[in-house]
């Protein structure tokens, strides 16, 4: 049988660590097979998915598309073979319509000279009007939902005649109707022969959409199995080299609640903007609880992480720590009042990449380690090294934090954020594109400050982990509250209920949180 893609013997290693992200992998592809890469964070997936479309290059190892041994060495060859791939973070320009992002590097031209935007637009809307996508290629692209944003990147690629596509964590950030729906159109896609590749860590949707997983495990594929014959525990168990248990025991807090902090009106309007960023938000994160906040991207969630961080004003309203109002509200001194933050943008927010590991702990905290004007760098590292045991980070105080895998740096910001914290910390998608056995990490340091009686707030847009974990749950849509679900309603409700809530198609009545 002549595959779609054959990777033999691939070998990746990083020269500046030492790093044999991919060992002597063998990994096949079917045409009109929809495949899943399953691994623990560091498990090299994305590394070897990179290698295939052509971002890195191979230190030994071959690969043949539809038959042909091949050399990639970009992106633009592996899209002349018919490769695609979409990220895991969109690579959009929002304020370009889908017809200009789909087209961008590959434009229609009017007279070889100028583009051609009538052309491009209904190019592109064959294409959306071929596979049943539901966006208009005049729409500005910043005024999407991010299911429609995927749908924009599967386009692009579309576009450009692909017959493989790799798709990276491609449900992080969407709801269930979304997801049902993202599902619908890549089955359509396998079953008019366009072969997929997804890499997720999602257990159950591994055996939703899949028909076969390929497991990798320290740079080493472990395996390849149908779907159909293997177990979310045993794709677990081979994953982690371990079985781990998915669920987080939550104990009851026998503590009184107490306000910690406070939204009261809350509004942030911006100039030229349809609606308010934030409509009369009103909330209280109270001691010993998670606070869970959901909603899908570009409905509020990202504007009140900004506000809780301390890096956008508020237009109208008032904001409370221990009752007592906040003058100031910047990152200096919400820091100063206590705030603890694990951003969603690991990278760009909650890291300095080209930092070590024990320069970016002691960011906010050098006073503390500082002894005559001077950094007490030998107390820092032992210090760093204790944590980067406590948390298991695989790295040292002094490796660069970028050379880290995504779940090690988020445990190195983890450790930081937890040394700090006063009594409340904010949450934002904290296992984004985690496996398995890191997620979980996360989660029981979240339930132990919980449990230990700090305030909790958890913004995240992975609704079964808002479900898991919350004791309340408050849900945006165009930045306004539309549910409150209290502990009890947070037990009965469903995730298509909550689909609905954040779509706009059901509203709560008015109550305050």
């Amino acid at each position: 049988m002549e595959h779609a893609v054959e990777m033999r013997g691939i070998v990746k290693i990083y020269a500046e660590t030492g790093l044999r992200a991919n060992d002597e992998i063998n990994l096949t592809l079917n045409k009109g097979e929809i495949l899943c890469l399953a691994g623990e964070n560091g498990a090299g997936k994305t590394t070897l998915m990179k290698v295939l479309y052509g971002m890195e290059h191979p230190d030994a190892g071959t690969i043949a598309v539809m038959g042909k041994k091949v050399a990639i060495s970009s992106p633009l060859e592996a899209n002349r073979l018919g490769i695609g791939m979409v990220h895991q973070h969109f690579m959009l320009v929002d304020e370009f319509s889908v017809a200009q992002n789909v087209t961008l590097g590959k434009e229609p031209l009017r007279h070889g000279l100028s583009y051609d935007m009538r052309r491009a637009e209904d190019e592109v809307g064959a294409v959306i009007a071929k596979h049943h996508f539901s966006i208009d290629p005049a729409k500005r692209v910043g005024k999407l939902t991010v299911g429609q944003k995927q749908q924009v990147e599967i386009v692009k690629m579309l576009y450009r005649d692909v017959d493989i596509l790799i798709l990276d964590e491609p449900t992080a950030v969407l709801t269930e109707q979304e997801i049902e729906s993202l599902f619908l159109t890549l089955r359509a896609l396998a079953d008019h022969g366009t072969s997929l590749i997804l890499i997720t860590h999602k257990l159950h949707e591994i055996k939703s959409i899949s028909d076969r997983v390929a497991i990798m495990r320290q740079g080493m594929m472990v395996g390849d199995y149908p779907t159909s014959t293997i177990s979310e525990t045993e794709i677990s168990r081979l994953m982690m080299g371990q079985s781990v248990s998915l669920a987080v025991e939550k104990l009851p807090y026998e503590k009184e609640h107490i306000p910690v902090l406070s939204f009261e009106k809350v509004s942030l309007v911006r100039k030229n903007q349809e609606r308010p960023l934030l409509n009369d938000v009103s909330f209280s994160a109270n001691s010993g609880e998670i606070l869970g906040f959901a909603g899908v991207g570009g409905n509020g969630l990202g504007v009140l992480e900004a506000v809780l961080g301390g890096f956008l004003p508020i237009s109208t309203g008032r904001i409370a720590y221990q009752g007592k109002p906040l003058h100031r509200i910047d990152s200096y001194s919400l820091r100063r009042d206590g705030l603890a933050y694990v951003p969603a943008d690991r990278l760009k927010v909650g890291s300095a990449l080209d930092a070590t590991v024990a320069e970016n702990f002691i960011v906010a905290a050098r006073k503390r380690y500082t002894k005559h004007g001077l950094l007490r760098w030998k107390v820092i590292d032992a210090h760093v090294e204790e944590l980067l045991h406590t948390y298991a980070v695989k790295g040292k105080a002094s490796q660069p934090i970028g050379t880290l895998s995504g779940g090690n740096i988020q445990k190195v910001i983890l450790a930081r954020e937890i040394e700090q914290y006063r009594d409340y910390i904010v949450f934002s998608e904290p296992t984004w594109g985690l496996d398995v056995a890191s997620s979980r990490f996360v989660h029981e340091r979240m339930v132990d400050l919980r449990n230990h009686g700090a305030a909790v707030i958890l913004i995240s847009s992975n609704l079964d982990e808002i479900l898991a974990l919350s004791d309340r749950i408050i849900v945006f849509y165009r930045g306004t509250v539309v549910a409150l679900l209290t502990e009890n309603d947070v037990k009965k409700v469903s995730k298509e209920e909550m689909g609905a809530y954040m779509l706009g198609l059901k509203q709560q009545e008015a109550q305050h949180a």
